[in-house]
């Protein structure tokens, strides 16, 4: 698979084009991680736990998950000005209740400026065509339950729960998620 290839923009996000991660992304990927948090889950995780946050620490995080050898594939999501405005993070699935040959969105997160302009469902697309052709039959992903906003972006892209929750300490709080599922089409099938 070539990962520096850049994909055409999809016809829903005019103007987005999804390219590989690099490491002169890591900043940016950081700070739309870190402010994706802050608007996504305010009111979710507890705010002392947002407000520490630190971009430049997150940054760091990234160049070292970037250059792990057999790392996850990380995609950007850029405007014309190639200003980076969404990321997405896939790889094995880490469930053990996982079925063979399924892959795990990590993370997908868009700069909240641009929520709502196609990003999400670009890069979300493109994860799924990229999983497809690195073999995977599958898709699992994990969201806060409370989070009706998210749940809703990925049920419209064809996840479904499947009964499956747990919780994470954020912050000495326990949040819960609930982990959604989809298949994989093969290349050509419907």
């Amino acid at each position: 698979m070539d990962r520096v290839t850049t994909h055409p923009e999809p016809a829903y996000a005019p103007g987005v084009r999804i390219r590989a991660m690099t490491l002169g992304d890591c900043a940016a990927v950081a700070d739309i991680r870190v402010r994706g948090w802050r608007w996504a889950y305010a009111g979710l995780v507890p705010q002392a736990y947002l407000d520490a946050m630190d971009v430049a620490r997150d940054a760091e995080r990234r160049r070292a998950y970037l250059t792990a050898d057999d790392g996850p594939v990380n995609l950007v999501a850029h405007a014309p000005d190639t200003t980076v405005t969404g990321w997405a993070c896939y790889g094995p699935c880490r469930d053990e209740s996982a079925r063979a040959a399924s892959a795990e969105l990590y993370a997908l997160y868009v700069h909240p400026d641009h929520i709502g302009t196609g990003t999400g469902r670009a890069l979300l697309a493109e994860v799924t065509t990229r999983a497809r052709a690195d073999g995977y039959t599958g898709m699992s992903l994990w969201v806060l339950k409370e989070n009706a906003r998210a749940r809703r972006f990925y049920e419209r892209a064809g996840f479904r729960p499947d009964g499956a929750e747990e919780a994470f300490d954020t912050g000495g709080a326990m949040v819960p998620e609930v982990r959604y599922v989809r298949t994989l089409s093969p290349p050509g099938a419907g």
